[in-house]
């Protein structure tokens, strides 16, 4: 009986109680049953909540009935993209909200209740059996959102269930960052914005990055004896040689003792130059001389002797002749490993055992040059002479790879006809000249064959070459081909002609009307037999801007003098002694011969490889005196204020006033700094640097040096700052002076005027 007036009591609230009540007993987390017909108000209660979260920025699902946090960011994130149920089991959905759930769009109120439910056949005891109807399920998204957007935001960010599996699994590390980076941006935009595996490395070894970064290029350095023994001589002997500019004009002298010290300590115990200098410079005092210093600048007693910055120039290039020493090395050794690779390429291809023995003794002289050579041209020599011999372009190419096209040489040609057979038979070959040239080596006196040139060459006439002349001209340009080849040939010729070669200029029809003696050109218009080692600034670097410019025509070549020595030269080396009429017959050859390699091949190689020395000479030079310049810039010290005035003050720092020139828009500018670096005042003085006489001009312009006085006696600066681009600037400093001597009660005898010019090319 109690049961049944409780329950009649729950019926009436539900006709009594309204939608508002509803709201307060689920806000005191009182349960109570609603009435089906209340879920027609659902729709608006959440239309409502949503506009009360947009106009307050919080919504009610901020918190749930039990006072704790409702939704979490995963929760938001779903709800915003697919609507508030969304992802939740059906099972721990209210029974109401399924129902909403499968049904479609329609009239809430006048939905029929046993519409969700179909007849089915009889059961055995004749009664009929109803079965709730299965609905597609309607998938929710949020309101306002088209299923278009929605697919768009899929494809854009994935599946939400996906993304918050992979936050909850905590995939979200660096490495995924990372992978997702590479998969972003170029690898060199993450080389240079971002920290990569490489930079890792270079952080956990405990080795300089400068020498990690320089190991990259050169590899490794040898770290035994007999390998820095090896470098240090080489290093001493460019030093010695003159071959380096700087230490050929500093006249200075180095210990060779203290270049192996160097060696020992930046690649044995991998520490870098500022380290050395600072901490190990009793290991190698020859080193750390300043060739510009003077010995009075280096008395530790002086008390007057202003601190300076020491640039160690001596250990930097030193430093930078043990890179072109590894880097030199490195190209030895991969040469190395492609010549003997090419080698047995060339012998399985090769079958006349004459022409396989040659090879072999060809092959094994270049081994031996480029084992002895000690510079990048002299390896540049040793890799003409072995691709004239091995040239790439007849290597056999496997069936399916693609095939390059040949390069075919006139050397090449009559290669193949057979020709060096008659070339090998002039005399002396190639390398025995270039021996008998250094006097490495002197060969037994020429044997001068029994015939005539023209009857042993008609015996090699083919298709191509019919006739004993052409066999001939051949054979000479042949012969001639590796004489200019050589290495120690190029060697001999290279010495003489970077020492005695002369470079005369003179004015083309357009540079003899533009050239004037104002023009920039005007130095270097008429040059007569000026010796390549005479230039030791920059001065090629105009030569090869007017010859570019078609004001200006250049020669490089020998005196005539020297030039008839060298050919005297060679001739006493290569011809025969004998007087017979073959000996001369022959001679006649080989003197065409040597005409053709002098003439047609050495020496214009040696005008390029002069004019390529003097342009980097030039640069070199110019670099130099820049960087000179640049270091007296920022080697200067900081403003030190006296004793007195530290002791005056209690600041520590200086107050410093900066001056930075203006055209007028903007205007002159004086900025005012505390000894912290805070703005104290600014002042726009436009009018100070007018050169105008008008007399309004020049009451403007005093009325700012009035200012200007004005603002200095107001903040009393220590140190003024005037940073300056161009001429105009120099003028703005006397006119600083200017105002200074404008009221002689206060002149700033403490405050010093810092002139800086930055140079913008």
């Amino acid at each position: 009986m109690i049961q049944k007036i409780m329950f009649d009591n729950e019926k009436e609230a539900e006709d009594v109680l309204d939608e508002d009540d509803y709201e307060l007993l689920r806000d005191n987390n009182v349960y109570h049953h609603r009435p089906k017909d209340s879920k027609k108000f659902k729709r608006l209660k959440k239309a409502q909540r949503d506009s009360d979260e947009d106009r307050y920025g919080l919504s009610d699902d901020e918190f749930d009935g039990s006072g704790k946090g409702g939704r979490t960011a995963e929760e938001k994130l779903k709800r915003s993209l697919f609507g508030d149920d969304e992802g939740v089991p059906l099972e721990d959905m209210p029974e109401e909200e399924e129902q909403e759930e499968v049904e479609e769009d329609a009239d809430i109120g006048d939905e029929d209740e046993m519409a969700d439910f179909i007849v089915d056949e009889d059961d055995d005891d004749g009664t009929q059996v109803r079965r709730k109807k299965l609905k597609k399920k309607k998938s929710r998204q949020a309101s306002g959102v088209s299923s278009s957007a929605l697919q768009e935001a899929q494809e854009i960010f994935g599946d939400v269930d996906e993304l918050i599996q992979i936050r909850k699994q905590g995939l979200e590390s660096s490495e995924w960052r990372e992978r997702r980076l590479e998969d972003e941006f170029e690898p060199t935009v993450l080389c240079e914005k971002y920290m990569t595996e490489k930079d890792d490395q270079i952080r956990m070894n405990d080795i300089p990055e400068r020498m990690q970064v320089s190991e990259e290029s050169t590899g490794p350095p040898p770290l035994d004896d007999f390998s820095i023994m090896e470098e240090s001589n080489w290093i001493y002997s460019q030093i010695a040689g003159g071959t380096q500019p700087f230490f050929a004009e500093s006249g200075l002298l180095i210990n060779k003792d203290d270049v192996t010290r160097f060696l020992e300590l930046h690649h044995i115990q991998k520490l870098d130059i500022p380290f050395i200098a600072m901490y190990r410079k009793e290991e190698c005092l020859s080193l750390l001389k300043d060739p510009e210093q003077h010995e009075d600048d280096e008395n530790p007693y002086d008390t007057d002797r202003i601190p300076t910055f020491k640039w160690h120039k001596v250990l930097w290039a030193i430093q930078d002749l043990d890179r072109k020493w590894l880097l030199l090395q490195k190209r030895k050794s991969v040469l190395n490993s492609y010549y003997n690779k090419r080698m047995e390429e060339e012998s399985r291809r090769i079958y006349d055992e004459t022409r396989l023995n040659l090879n072999q003794q060809l092959f094994e002289s270049i081994l031996k040059s480029l084992k002895t050579a000690e510079s990048e041209r002299e390896v540049d020599d040793v890799d003409t002479k072995f691709n004239l011999h091995f040239p790439p372009g007849e290597l056999v190419v496997d069936e399916g790879q693609y095939k390059r096209p040949m390069r075919r040489s006139q050397y090449s040609v009559c290669s193949k006809a057979g020709l060096w057979e008659v070339a090998s038979k002039f005399g002396y070959s190639a390398e025995q000249l270039g021996m008998q040239l250094s006097l490495l080596k002197m060969e037994d006196e020429l044997q001068d064959a029994k015939e005539t040139p023209e009857e042993m060459a008609s015996n090699f006439t083919c298709a191509m070459f019919e006739s004993p002349q052409t066999v001939l001209k051949g054979a000479r340009h042949m012969a001639a081909v590796e004489i200019s080849c050589e290495p120690c040939v190029r060697r001999y010729v290279r010495l003489i002609f970077m020492d005695k070669a002369v470079v005369s200029t003179s004015p083309t029809s357009d540079g003899n009307a533009a050239i004037d003696s104002f023009h920039q050109f005007a130095g270097i218009k008429w040059l007569r037999e000026k010796p390549l080692k005479k230039f030791e600034d920059a001065q090629w670097l105009l030569i090869q801007k007017a010859e570019e410019e078609k004001l200006l025509q250049v020669t490089i070549n020998l005196p005539q003098k020297v030039m008839d020595q060298l050919i005297d030269d060679c001739n006493g080396r290569y011809l025969s002694i004998g007087v017979s009429k073959y000996a001369q017959l022959w001679n006649e050859q080989r003197s065409l011969i040597l005409k053709d390699a002098l003439f047609g091949f050495l020496l214009p190689s040696m005008k390029k490889e002069a004019m390529s020395l003097l342009t980097s000479r030039a640069k070199n030079r110019l670099l130099w005196e820049y960087g000179k310049v640049f270091w007296n810039k920022v080697s200067v010290g900081p403003y030190q204020r006296k004793e007195s005035d530290i002791s005056m003050d209690d600041e520590a720092a200086p107050r410093v006033m900066a001056c930075c020139w203006g055209p007028g828009k903007p205007a002159t500018t004086f900025v005012m700094l505390d000894s912290s670096g805070e703005v104290l005042d600014v002042l726009y003085a436009g009018s100070l640097t007018l050169r105008s006489q008008h007399a309004s001009d020049q009451q403007r312009k005093k009325n700012d040096q009035q200012r200007v006085l004005k603002f200095m006696m107001d903040h009393q600066p220590h140190v003024v700052v005037l940073g300056a681009v161009h001429l105009s600037c120099t003028k703005l400093k006397d006119d600083i002076y200017e105002t200074q001597e404008i009221s002689p009660q206060y002149l700033l005898t403490e405050a010093v005027i810092y002139f800086e010019v930055c140079c913008h090319e």
